[in-house]
Parts: C-alpha cells; sequence; structure tokens
C-alpha cells in the first residue's frame, strides 16, 4: 500500500509538474511585472485598465494554486472522499484563498477600494476565514449561518440596501429585511453547487460576465471592473479544477464558495439595472442568478414535501445528492453532461437578463414567462430522470 500512497494524494505526476512549473512561473512573473508602477500606468493612459485588473487576477491565482495544491497535502487540508461526496482521491480543498488572493489583489493594485467596496471585502474576508475553519475543522451549521448574518449586516451597516420597497420606515425595515435574506440565500445557494468540477467556478464566470456586461452599460466602471477581477481570477482557477474525465486537483472549499457568493451577491445588491420599469429592475438579478434560485426553491420545497426536514435547524444540517448538478447527472448519465447542462441554463438565462433590460412591460413579462418555462423543461427532464 505504501508504494501507491503518492499516486492517490498528489494528482500531478512528476512529469505534469515539469511542465507546470515553468507555466507557473510565467505566471508569477507576469503578475510581478503587472505590479510595477509605471507598467499600470501604461494600462490606464490607454484605456485598458479592465484589462489590467483582468490579467494581474487570471495570473495572480493561476501562479498560487499550485502552491496551494502543495500546502493542503503536506499539511493534509484535503477533502477526504465520503458515501455522500463524488470525487474518489482525496483533494486539497484551499483553493479559495488562491481565488481570493487574485481577486482582491488585483483590486487593491487598482486602488478600486471605494467605501462600498471594503465593506464587501471586509465582509467576504470573514466568510473566507469561517469557511476555510470549517474545511479544516466542520463547524455546526448554525455558526456559519450567523457568520453569514454578521457578514450581510455589514454590507447593510455601509448602506447598500435593496429598494424594492417605497422610502418609509416600514418600507425601509423591509428592504433591509429583503436584503438580508437576498444576500444569505445567494451566498448558500452558491455553496450548494460547489460540488462538480469546475461547476461553481464556472458559474462564478458566467454570473459574474453577465453582472459586468450590465454594469457597463449603466456606466457602473467600479462595478464592472469587480466583475472583470473575479472572471480573471475564476479562469486562473478553472484549470486545476476541471480537467475533463480527470479529476480536479484541488476543490475551492466552503471558504472559496461562499466568499464567491457572497460577494456575487453584493454586486446584484450594488447595481443599478435600469431607469426605466421597476420590473425590469427587480428581474434583472433575478434572471441572472436564475439557476441558484431555481435549485435553493426546489431542494426546499422538496425536502419538505418528502419529510426529509421538519425545522429550520434539520434544514441547515442536512446535507444530501439532491441538488441540481445530482439530479441532472442521475438524468443525464453524465457529470459532465450536467455541468454542461447548467452553464447553457445559466447562459439562456443571463441572455435573457440582458433583452429585459432594452424591453417594454409587456416584453419583460413575456421574457420571464419564457424563462420560468425554461425551468419548467428542466424539471420535466429530471423528474425523467429520476423515474429511470
Amino acid at each position: 500500500m505504501k508504494a501507491i500512497e503518492p499516486e492517490l494524494t498528489i494528482p500531478f505526476s512528476a512529469t505534469t509538474w515539469r511542465w507546470i512549473t515553468p507555466v507557473v512561473s510565467g505566471a508569477a512573473l507576469g503578475a510581478v511585472a503587472l505590479a510595477i508602477p509605471p507598467v499600470q500606468e501604461i494600462f490606464q493612459l490607454e484605456g485598458l485598465r479592465w484589462l489590467h485588473v483582468f490579467l494581474f487576477a487570471f495570473l495572480g491565482t493561476g501562479a498560487l494554486t499550485p502552491l496551494m495544491v502543495r500546502i493542503g497535502h503536506r499539511w493534509n487540508l484535503v477533502d477526504v472522499p465520503a458515501d455522500r461526496k463524488i470525487h474518489v482521491l482525496p483533494t486539497p480543498r484551499i483553493g479559495g484563498l488562491a481565488l481570493y488572493a487574485g481577486f482582491v489583489g488585483s483590486l487593491l493594485l487598482n486602488s478600486i477600494v471605494p467605501d462600498w467596496i471594503i465593506a464587501i471585502l471586509i465582509a467576504g474576508s470573514l466568510l473566507l476565514i469561517i469557511g476555510v475553519l470549517d474545511d479544516i475543522r466542520e463547524l455546526p451549521a448554525s455558526g456559519k449561518l450567523i457568520g453569514q448574518l454578521m457578514a450581510a449586516g455589514i454590507v447593510i451597516a455601509s448602506g447598500k440596501v435593496l429598494t424594492l420597497f417605497p422610502p418609509s420606515p416600514l418600507g425601509e425595515a423591509a428592504n433591509m429585511l429583503l436584503t438580508l435574506f437576498w444576500i444569505v440565500g445567494i451566498t448558500n445557494a452558491f455553496n450548494f453547487f460547489d460540488g462538480m468540477d469546475g461547476l461553481a467556478t464556472g458559474l462564478a464566470i458566467l454570473l459574474a460576465g453577465f453582472l459586468g456586461v450590465v454594469a457597463f452599460e449603466t456606466n457602473q466602471a467600479e462595478l464592472g471592473w469587480l466583475a472583470i477581477a473575479m472572471i480573471g481570477a475564476g479562469l486562473g482557477f478553472l484549470p486545476y479544477n476541471f480537467r475533463g474525465r480527470k479529476p480536479a486537483v484541488i476543490f475551492l472549499g466552503d471558504g472559496g464558495s461562499t466568499f464567491i457568493g457572497f460577494t456575487l451577491a453584493c454586486l446584484a445588491i450594488k447595481g443599478n439595472w435600469a431607469d426605466s420599469s421597476p420590473i425590469v429592475s427587480f428581474s434583472n438579478p433575478l434572471l441572472i442568478f436564475g439557476v441558484l434560485i431555481y435549485d435553493m426553491i426546489h431542494i426546499t420545497v422538496e425536502r419538505i414535501a418528502t419529510g426529509k426536514v421538519r425545522s429550520v435547524k434539520e434544514w441547515l444540517d442536512y446535507v444530501g445528492k439532491d441538488h441540481l448538478h445530482h439530479r441532472l447527472e442521475r438524468a443525464l448519465g453524465s457529470r459532465q453532461a450536467s455541468v454542461a447542462m447548467i452553464f447553457l441554463f445559466t447562459i439562456c438565462l443571463g441572455l435573457s437578463a440582458l433583452a429585459l433590460r432594452h424591453a417594454s412591460t409587456m416584453e419583460a413579462v413575456l421574457l420571464l414567462i419564457q424563462a420560468g418555462l425554461i425551468a419548467a423543461m428542466l424539471t420535466v427532464l429530471e423528474i425523467s430522470g429520476r423515474r429511470r
């Protein structure tokens, strides 16, 4: 047994490390070069600040991720295979640290630090720490929920609140409660999708992409730069997290997935999605995050209807293979097909969100009906697979 242990715990062979080393070294040198002030000035003078944000996040995350792979194996910070998990090899679960460093470093280097971004980064850092501690030694679900409520409270205290209800004492209280529900809900919904190789990372890239498009269309540059930093960090991490039919060499872990979900949820709150129709402004983020909302509603209704959970505590503690990616895998017979289907679903809803911004009220209603029909077709596919 001792002779095969290294092969089971280190997914990169010596040959693979030989070609990865120069690639990682090149990425590290590129990130260092981008940090030099004269180089930054060139990007800014040419109107390419967005490209500098993207490249540093991409190269920084790409250079740091292999280091996290090494550290994870050396310090035994790995996700061990179990009955309720689908991977078969012990895999490091601290990849979120590399993505976090690339993302935050890109923002700080480009001085993208207005008060609202500082609030998001402080709160997100709190969730990252809690998530990493949970990856090292499992924390109670109630404790993690308290941390999420505290993080959401920091953002709300900074003045970033949804404005669905009209201004009044009751309306402001309702807006704060809705904001709290949105942040905590999206954070957990995204965390649930970190269950297949490349799924959560790919979703982060797609969601940030659609948020970024809307941000630049509405002249919200800082919001767009934040989205671009997330895209760059996600693309830098993706090659290690999704390798086709080969197993991932590292996972985001709870720290990474909760940080990403929280950050994306906060971007949706900060964004000004439409100036014309309230239905457009309200529906835009709902469509972009539609796949997360769909899965959260589905599992909640099913677990309650089948008696799997009977209280909030049971719902928080419940762990099962009943999320969208699990259900699609059973229906399609392939994890890669399941991930691809979720990406296509996300793209369909995201494109609808972009079209919605330029639609009249009636056209907006029709686009929302179309999105509901797409979700219904997905449900039919799931039920068919379950029966089989």
